[in-house]
């Protein structure tokens, strides 16, 4: 009885909280999802945290907060005005989101008592949660998140949570007048969206997070003007992908996993020099010294080239979390399955039977030995005549398998996407592996922002001109392909974990995934990568064409689908993939991705498309790797 009079009270409070969303963003078309894990924002989808049975008065000032912050974005911001100066660099992408996020919520709870209740108590509760109580140095607490909380205070003229003052202090006295100024300028201007985007550029620009606007440059550019040493090749990727954080970054504020490090000051080249790299897009060699001193084209591709290997890392997702830690984040995991498993089961289990389908066992029949065939009996009882019909078994002509999926690790996948693509990867592993079709789940990031060791060495080597890559790789193998699922299973979850995700190279990981598929003994390689995006890595495409990266990614995509070894397919998470990949597909929503990766795994198994498939890679070029 409890329990029902329990259910019966927690489907009230999401109707009312629903409709109180929708009243508070004077939006009734929107749709509102109790779903576990962060909320979330995606253009009329707003997501908030699943409430427990229970519903404890903190868990439901903690809803009633997060519903607020959603309605107040909708209610107060505009997705063409954010996005005409969103910065390229995405530490200052964080910064100008979780400023324009702390604008709506200030704005948007001026009036109503109660809202601004419940956003404090959900910041507090947030503060608190992060640990900023614990935090005594500035690089501990990440810069989006100082300045969101500094901009809310002269936004709103209240003191921000007890936990934060103290470290809080450390950036007020650090940060310099001129900053000051900028936020001063914030609060000044938070009513006018516009214009507080400008005064947001103007901060970033003061901290040297981001470059100054040029004056010359209308208002409603819709560009985005942090042009420096990138092209507008470059710059088109970096908004799409910008875009595609905004609704639930933003609304999320600031993360945990930023670290404020060194500015990107480190990237002094020659502005012109680098504008003359971009133009030349069929030259494959950039201009300047060539300090490395490793074997030209070692990569496969000419003119591409990583500063630094020594720091690399390939390493297996055990080693990089401790059990106890790896056993909660795959409870966590688990958690979240719960939500998708029926649809995207539904989806396995079709697979599952085309896969069986083909693997299934048939007869030849009318044989002079074998079996005896008793179904046709009846013709010797009709006329004894006849000889007795055998019949014997064979196996059909199935060939074996080995699938790979590649995730893309990188921080503008965090929240619903990595777990979403965590969860498919799950019971994709799960589903191929009982039609006997080896799995492997990679994944790829980098180990630090902002270049990691391999800048530290090329700063102490006097910056020479064009370096090529300069970050550390990390690559990850949630499972490799021989490995069992029950032994891999809680790997997976180390993609739920704070701090993992960072900066991604997709051309290197492509050829990483690649390499290890040709490796493999089986007849059939198929490679499926997941990303929300073209590549980005601030430190390298800082002193480097800005289409440094997109290039090799696009060299390296056209040399593996010159060959028949991999069939190579794509899915972009609100990015569209199509003009990199010749098989690929964009979703809007990762809720999609499940089913769009089990529909394309079909199509790929289907014997039709398999023929197809085979007949064309008979006519493409070799390629040596």
């Amino acid at each position: 009885m409890t329990a029902s009079k329990d259910n019966t009270r927690a489907e009230e409070f999401k109707r009312a909280t629903a409709a109180v969303l929708r009243s508070m963003a004077e939006a009734p078309d929107v749709q509102v999802a109790f779903q576990p894990g962060q909320p979330g924002l995606t253009g009329k989808r707003a997501r908030l945290p699943l409430p427990t049975r229970a519903l404890p008065a903190p868990e439901m000032a903690k809803l009633r907060g997060a519903a607020d912050a959603v309605a107040l974005r909708l209610r107060h911001h505009d997705d063409a005005v954010h996005a005409a100066r969103l910065p390229s660099q995405r530490e200052a992408r964080d910064v100008y989101d979780a400023l324009e996020q702390a604008r709506v919520e200030v704005v948007g709870a001026r009036h109503m008592a109660g809202v601004d209740a419940n956003l404090r108590a959900k910041l507090a509760e947030e503060c608190e949660a992060e640990g900023y109580d614990r935090m005594t140095r500035r690089d501990q607490l990440p810069v989006a998140a100082a300045l969101s909380l500094l901009a809310r205070e002269r936004m709103s003229g209240q003191p921000s949570p007890a936990s934060a003052l103290r470290i809080l202090d450390t950036w007020r006295h650090s940060i310099g007048t001129r900053a000051i100024a900028a936020l001063a300028e914030l609060g000044a201007a938070q009513g006018d969206q516009a214009a507080f985007a400008r005064a947001a550029r103007k901060l970033l620009a003061e901290l040297e997070l981001a470059e100054a606007e040029s004056e010359a440059e209308p208002e409603e550019s819709g560009e985005d003007e942090e042009g420096g040493e990138q092209s507008g090749a470059q710059d088109n990727t970096q908004e799409g992908e910008g875009q595609s954080q905004s609704g639930e970054e933003a609304l999320l504020g600031a993360q945990p996993e930023h670290m404020a490090g060194e500015a990107a000051d480190d990237q002094q080249s020659d502005p012109s020099e680098a504008e003359e790299e971009v133009s030349a897009e069929g030259e494959d060699r950039p201009g300047g010294p060539q300090p490395r001193r490793e074997r030209p084209g070692e990569e496969g591709h000419a003119g591409y080239r990583a500063y630094a290997r020594a720091f690399d890392e390939e390493i297996a997702a055990e080693d990089l979390c401790d059990p106890d830690e790896l056993t909660r984040l795959r409870q966590q995991l688990d958690q979240q399955l719960q939500h998708l498993h029926g649809v995207i089961s539904k989806l396995a289990n079709r697979l599952q039977r085309r896969l069986l389908a083909q693997q299934t066992r048939a007869w030849e029949f009318d044989l002079e030995e074998g079996l005896l065939d008793a179904g046709r009996l009846s013709r010797v009882v009709v006329n004894p005549l006849l000889a007795l019909s055998y019949k014997r078994e064979r196996d059909t002509d199935f060939r074996d398998t080995v699938v790979t999926l590649l995730i893309d690790n990188s921080g503008s996948m965090r929240g619903r996407p990595i777990t979403v693509a965590a969860m498919c990867g799950d019971i994709l592993a799960r589903t191929l592996e009982r039609c006997a079709v080896k799995v492997e789940v990679l994944g790829f990031t980098t180990r630090a922002w902002k270049g990691g060791q391999s800048r530290e060495r090329w700063v102490q080597d006097g910056k020479p001109r064009n370096p090529g890559r300069l970050n550390d790789l990390r690559h990850i193998i949630y499972k490799a392909a021989d490995a069992p699922w029950r032994r891999a299973r809680k790997n997976l979850g180390l993609m739920l974990r704070e701090g993992l995700l960072k900066e991604n190279i997709d051309g290197e990981a492509l050829l990483w995934a690649y390499r290890r598929l040709l490796g493999r003994p089986e007849h059939r390689r198929i490679l499926m990568v997941i990303s929300d995006g073209a590549p980005v890595d601030d430190s390298t495409l800082s002193v480097n064409p800005g289409n440094y990266l997109e290039r090799h990614l696009r060299d390296v995509i056209r040399d593996i689908e010159a060959r028949d070894f991999v069939e190579l397919i794509a899915i972009g998470i609100g990015h569209d993939v199509t003009r990199y990949y010749r098989r690929a597909v964009t979703i809007v929503d990762a809720e999609e991705l499940g089913g769009t990766m089990m529909r394309k795994l079909t199509e790929l198994f289907d014997e039709d498309a398999d023929e197809a498939w085979r007949r064309a890679s008979a006519e493409r070029a070799p390629l040596v790797v």
